[in-house]
């Protein structure tokens, strides 16, 4: 039997620890926010700032540097952000993404309600996924911020795909780099928003062709872009080796050690980048209530 109790061979481990980025954001001088590593591989708390209150210039840049360096930024100790002031907060990433099926918020179709109950007959985001990655211009990135938790479960998992790129074997990103993947949306969309009344009878919904190998417009660092929800096919492939592929790369996309996992507080909100990480919601606190907006920034064409 072998000893697993062995003395460490003083060997990092496999994953994204040690990395660049890592590096990176620990040499930044923040002068406006408080920022704390959430996990070695991925993540940070931001604390220091009520953003109820907006974002200053400064505040701002420091924040943008902070969601490049960690992919994922968790506000914590935050008061509920006004629509409006969710909105413009956004706005100040760039121009705003309006959801494919979802309906907007009563007088602010900017937001997307985030609204699990006993009623529910689905939860938004239940398995791994990169926002809206069926459109031919999906979102650079999501802000949520929850209002209502149950008083467990409800959690939030998040999985880093320049690790997931970067720690596939030479000759595999070789085959890989210039290839792309099939997104498509009528499958997940048709009918999924009925109970809000939304009826979309004749209604085409989103499908788009993105490389595998993604590179990230602002750090140039590649990216694994497959997803479980959205990517159905490899285009170049036969389909036979599409689905062997396809099937290969969406299980290592979602190996644990990339993953982090996510408890929210009462009104933290979470600021993701969807052109270098997943996402996954946990829906296992039925019937209890879980509620927040949601507001999504329009990104560029991947390349």
């Amino acid at each position: 039997m072998a000893d697993v109790y062995a003395k460490s061979s003083g060997m990092p481990p496999d994953g994204n620890v040690g990395t660049k980025r890592v590096r990176e954001r620990a040499r930044r001088n923040y002068r406006h926010i408080e920022v704390r590593p959430y996990a070695p591989n991925l993540g940070a708390e931001i604390r220091g700032l009520d953003l109820a209150e907006g974002l200053s210039e400064a505040q701002f840049e420091e924040v943008h540097h902070a969601f490049l360096d960690n992919q994922v930024l968790f506000f914590k100790e935050q008061s509920p952000i006004p629509p409006g002031t969710h909105i413009e907060i956004a706005k100040m990433f760039g121009e705003l993404h309006f959801h494919p099926a979802a309906p907007g918020k009563d007088g602010f179709p900017e937001i997307f309600e985030i609204h699990a109950h006993a009623g529910s007959k689905i939860a938004n985001g239940e398995f791994w996924h990169s926002d809206v990655s069926c459109d031919e211009i999906p979102p650079l990135g999501t802000m949520l911020q929850i209002h209502i938790l149950p008083d467990c479960g409800g959690d939030t998992m998040f999985a880093d795909s320049y690790a997931a790129w970067e720690s596939l074997s030479e000759p595999l990103r070789e085959m890989l780099d210039g290839l792309h993947g099939e997104h498509e949306s009528e499958h997940i969309y048709r009918g999924r928003y009925s109970d809000r009344g939304m009826e979309d009878e004749g209604k085409v919904y989103p499908s788009a062709t993105h490389p595998i190998a993604r590179v990230h417009p602002e750090t140039r660092r590649k990216a694994l872009y497959v997803n479980r929800a959205f990517t159905t096919g490899i285009a170049e492939l036969e389909p036979d080796e599409s689905s062997a592929v396809l099937a290969m790369l969406l299980e290592h996309a979602e190996k644990i050690e990339f993953q982090i996992r996510f408890r929210w507080e009462q009104n933290d909100m979470a600021f993701w980048d969807n052109r270098c990480a997943m996402h996954r919601a946990l829906w296992d606190y039925w019937p209890a209530e879980r509620k927040g907006n949601r507001v999504t920034i329009k990104g560029d064409r991947p390349s």
